[in-house]
């Protein structure tokens, strides 16, 4: 196995102004699985669609995307189930697209690879993701299983596992939610976990107030607030995260720590909108001018389309359909098919979308979807 044996190689592997970039925030999809049509028959199985795969990320990088992330929950989880093999196949072909795209178009992307699975699962994919050149792995803690109190399921091994897959590549801590397959984790992992020295940021999605807390003074009582990148991940609150200052007293002093940026299934639909209103939050923090209401009331209009194309009536079991669905009214995908046949949009959901994107055009970018479009879709 490869490893780093300090924090110097570590940062060596990402490209440093890539790195300063990060730190100062960018918008990161995450980026969902093409797919085509299921052939027919009662075990009918979806294909990759590779065409539709570049033109997808290629969309992402002229959107002004600074980072992509590839084989995480919006790729969905089932890539790695064996009836599929699509984990190799999919991370090696975005990489891929993505330099290429890059090389043509001279921009720089950060490339992050979702991380699953037990130990051994997980320091298997990070190995693969840095051969396919990733720059940092997305760990997911979902197969340690949220039951309490076991020693296995205790603090110390959490750390003790992020900190061997760091060994690989450096990480990207992620708070996922429960509700989509997600698991609690408390104060005292995040606390530990911000001082790994290999931890480059934090993905807070747990969608949830308290717990998004826990992350953000975990990381300021241990006083890395600068060195670990926080990224809101929390699509029912994108704005109020990214404009908000978070002010705690550890060790007797004042600390402050902001979110940074987003690695969001959200941003995955409209993302020239997206990249702009970072732009306009990050304006107005360096300025450090008041946050006007209408930022505000747009952030309630993105949570509004959130709550539809994420299907949170129905517990977010459309979550993944209804992403494909606004790209498939924008043509980037030729339809809303999951690997899982069972997973398809909720009752309602369709019209919820259409509602949304007739009541915010401000939050799309249909018309630069629909200038470049066919470029994209060109082998």
């Amino acid at each position: 196995m490869e490893s780093f044996s300090a924090e110097s190689d570590v940062l060596a592997e990402i490209p440093a102004a890539l790195l300063t970039r990060f730190r100062a925030g960018m918008v990161i999809p995450a980026v969902p699985l093409a797919l085509s049509p299921p052939a027919t028959g009662p075990r009918a199985r979806s294909r990759f669609d590779m065409r539709r795969q570049a033109a997808l990320l290629r969309y992402y990088i002229d959107a002004g995307a600074g980072g992509l992330a590839v084989g995480v929950h919006t790729t969905q989880f089932a890539i790695r189930d064996p009836r599929w093999g699509l984990f190799e196949p999919v991370l090696q072909f975005a990489s891929a697209e993505i330099d290429a795209w890059c090389g043509r178009t001279g921009r720089q992307v950060l490339k992050v690879a979702g991380i699953c699975g037990g130990t051994s699962q997980a320091v298997y994919e990070a190995a693969f993701a840095r051969r396919a050149g990733y720059h940092a792995g997305l760990v997911s803690l979902s197969a340690f299983k949220d039951e309490g109190g076991g020693s296995a399921n205790s603090p110390r091994v959490l750390i003790e596992h992020c900190r061997e897959v760091g060994e690989v590549l450096p990480i990207i801590g992620f708070y996922l939610q429960p509700a989509v397959g997600g698991r609690l984790l408390p104060y005292a992992f995040w606390r530990e976990a911000a001082e790994l020295e290999r931890l480059i940021g934090v993905k807070i999605a747990p969608f949830n107030r308290y717990q998004t807390l826990d992350v953000v003074r975990a990381v300021c009582d241990a006083g890395q607030q600068e060195r670990v990148s926080l990224y809101t991940g929390n699509d029912d609150h994108i704005v109020d995260d990214l404009v908000t200052p978070f002010i705690f007293r550890s060790s007797g002093e004042t600390v402050t720590a902001r979110m940074v940026g987003g690695l969001l299934g959200q941003w995955a639909v409209w993302t020239r909108a997206a990249v702009a209103l970072l732009d306009e939050i990050h304006a107005l923090i360096r300025t450090d001018s008041a946050i006007p209401s209408e930022l505000l009331a747009r952030g309630i209009q993105l949570t509004d389309a959130n709550a539809a194309i994420f299907d949170a009536a129905h517990g977010f079991a459309g979550c993944i359909p209804g992403i494909h669905e606004v790209l498939r009214r924008q043509g980037l995908l030729a339809g809303t098919w999951c690997l899982d046949e069972e997973e398809v949009l909720s009752s309602g959901q369709a019209d919820e979308i259409a509602r949304v994107s007739a009541a915010y055009p401000e939050l799309a970018d249909d018309a630069f979807v629909a200038e470049h479009l066919d470029r994209w879709l060109a082998h």
